[in-house]
């Protein structure tokens, strides 16, 4: 009898799904006659130099050499009600493929998915999916971990800051991974945590940076937000900075090393094809430093020691593209002492994205 029933539930599972498929690739057909419109709905705007530009330009190169399709954004969007609302006209207006760049529309998009199931969406940040939802982020962290080995070379005293927004996740693991990177090159070196409590509010993030500036003496900064404002506050204090998000090197002459950035469209070049196609089943997708989902910006000239420095990069990267290697391989200890990950074990994708609480060693952090 168990038997016929987990039979009789995938039949119309598949049932179901098939009639998804049909319908959105009917409703995409009808579209390319004319034209297939995607919406894209971000937290910041197309010009931010930050996360938001780095999604927008990301899917207008990735779009750039499919015929009769086009783009509409929509800028600064929040979430709840904002959200919806945005959806809703997107729709009206003839999207069907609807992509949304912030963790924070994680409650609003299960929504506006459910709704309008023969529209196709797209969550970047996000865990959750259906036939009509994937969800998508990179591995930033491998990332982290490399500009931690350019921090580390630069840094003469030792003493590198951290702007970071919250205490999630994504933020600790981006912080681990950047300490473990400081210390491969710089064993006893330290790295100053600030929490800004906010991803744009300037005052907020001018604060956190000062604090580290004033306090701990830094001489190499990296950050976590979306705010520029950390960035600029070091550089006029003339001290090293590390971006995140988009690759602000002409904004920074005279003090950027390199940064952490998104490469958006090695994703949507081939999930956004597979869309318009009827052809994408909803997933979620959290792809490493090896699909270029995540990179690392070209070394300036402000790097010391350049060509050292990027040997030691192109060797860790290798062990990342080649081997198959995740950083948080043990023995790794935490900033008390104790032993997280014992020898020859390493952290599963669930401790990462759920369950990362700690730091290791080398951090120094105020509770937030």
């Amino acid at each position: 009898m168990r038997k016929v029933l987990v039979l009789a539930g995938s039949f119309f599972f598949l049932v179901f799904a098939g009639l998804f498929f049909i319908n959105f690739y009917e409703s995409s057909s009808e579209s390319k006659d004319n034209n297939v419109k995607i919406g894209i709905i971000l937290n910041g705007t197309v010009k931010d130099h930050s996360y938001s530009q780095s999604h927008y330009e990301g899917l207008k190169a990735a779009v750039k050499n499919l015929k009769n399709v086009s783009i509409t954004y929509k800028e600064n969007i929040e979430s709840g009600a904002n959200f919806l609302s945005c959806v809703e006209n997107l729709v009206k207006s003839g999207c069907r493929i609807i992509i949304a760049n912030s963790y924070n529309y994680a409650y609003d998009i299960e929504l506006a998915s459910s709704k309008y199931p023969y529209v196709y969406f797209f969550h970047a940040s996000g865990l959750g999916n259906r036939a009509n939802l994937t969800t998508f982020f990179g591995r930033m962290y491998q990332v982290r971990y490399l500009t931690g080995i350019v921090a580390g070379m630069q840094s003469d005293s030792g003493r590198i800051g951290y702007v970071a927004a919250f205490p999630i996740d994504e933020v600790i693991r981006g912080i681990n991974a950047f300490t473990m990177g400081v210390r491969l090159v710089n064993p006893e070196a330290q790295v100053f945590v600030e929490w800004s409590g906010s991803w744009i509010e300037a005052g907020n993030n001018r604060r956190a940076t000062q604090k580290l500036i004033s306090e701990k003496e830094i001489d190499v900064l990296a950050i976590h937000t979306d705010s520029l404002v950390p960035l600029e506050e070091a550089s006029e204090k003339d001290i090293w900075t590390i971006g995140y998000n988009y690759d602000n090197e002409s904004m920074f002459t005279s003090t950027y090393l390199t940064g952490a950035v998104w490469n958006w469209t090695e994703f949507y070049k081939v999930k956004i094809p597979e869309c318009i196609g009827g052809k994408l089943r909803g997933g979620h997708f959290w792809n490493g430093i090896e699909k270029r989902i995540v990179t690392l910006s070209p070394l300036t000239d402000n790097v010391k020691n350049k060509d050292e420095v990027q040997k030691i990069l192109d060797r860790e990267q290798k062990k990342m593209d080649v081997n198959n290697y995740d950083i948080f391989f043990g023995p790794i200890y935490d900033n008390a002492g104790n032993l997280r990950v014992p020898e020859g074990c390493c952290l599963t994708d669930e401790s990462l994205l759920d369950d990362f609480n700690w730091y290791v060693q080398g951090v120094a952090v105020n509770a937030f």
